[in-house]
């Protein structure tokens, strides 16, 4: 009982006395879901039920300045962790999503340009690249490869990986690495990748 009346009190705070419509159930299921995806070891479905619910609550109360802001910052997790994975297009979408309701957003700005900067790599950079350069540094400079354009060869002794990427002028460059370490790279690859989708 006394956990339902913290639940109901801490609702109607995060409500705010400027909605006009009063919104304290929606905000309670909301608050449910934030709870379950916050558990330790919360599975993956439970954090895209409370995203999902927050983001169909922000729909219906658009004016709920809390609720908007804690779905920006969501969205802006889930862009920068997609960029990471180099899923680049789909990154930007969100951060322009972002950017649509707040066109000042720092945060979004800076992750659309990054991502933007990744989805071809220049000739410059490409000249940036050093023989024995890691796996990780590769990916600060070009960014890393979008699903599909990586190829691993497992040999007995020793571990070859190839990752592609698109140039600004359409065509591919490879880079490529043994045991983790950059040994070469090509401005002109003929290797076959998984096509790019379409904006």
């Amino acid at each position: 009982m006394r956990r339902s009346l913290i639940l109901i009190s801490l609702a109607a705070m995060a409500c705010g006395g400027g909605n006009a419509v009063d919104n304290s159930s929606d905000w309670l299921r909301v608050l449910h879901h934030k709870q379950a995806a916050q558990a330790p070891n919360a599975p993956t479905q439970a954090k895209q039920v409370y995203a999902d619910t927050l983001g169909t609550f922000v729909r219906n109360h658009p004016t709920h300045s809390r609720a908007r802001e804690v779905y920006q910052h969501i969205q802006l997790d889930f862009a920068h962790e997609l960029s990471s994975l180099g899923r680049y297009q789909d990154a930007i979408r969100i951060y322009r999503a972002v950017l649509a309701h707040d066109p000042q957003n720092i945060a979004a700005m800076q992750g659309l340009s990054s991502a933007a900067n990744h989805l071809a790599v220049s000739r410059e950079k490409l000249l940036a690249l050093q023989k024995g350069m890691s796996q990780r540094d590769v990916a600060n400079l070009l960014g890393k490869p979008i699903p599909g354009w990586q190829i691993r060869t497992e040999r007995p002794d020793t571990t070859i990986e190839a990752w592609y990427y698109r140039r600004i002028d359409g065509g591919i460059a490879g880079v490529y690495f043994r045991d983790g370490a950059l040994f070469a790279a090509e401005e002109n690859s003929q290797a076959k990748v998984a096509p790019l989708m379409r904006e």
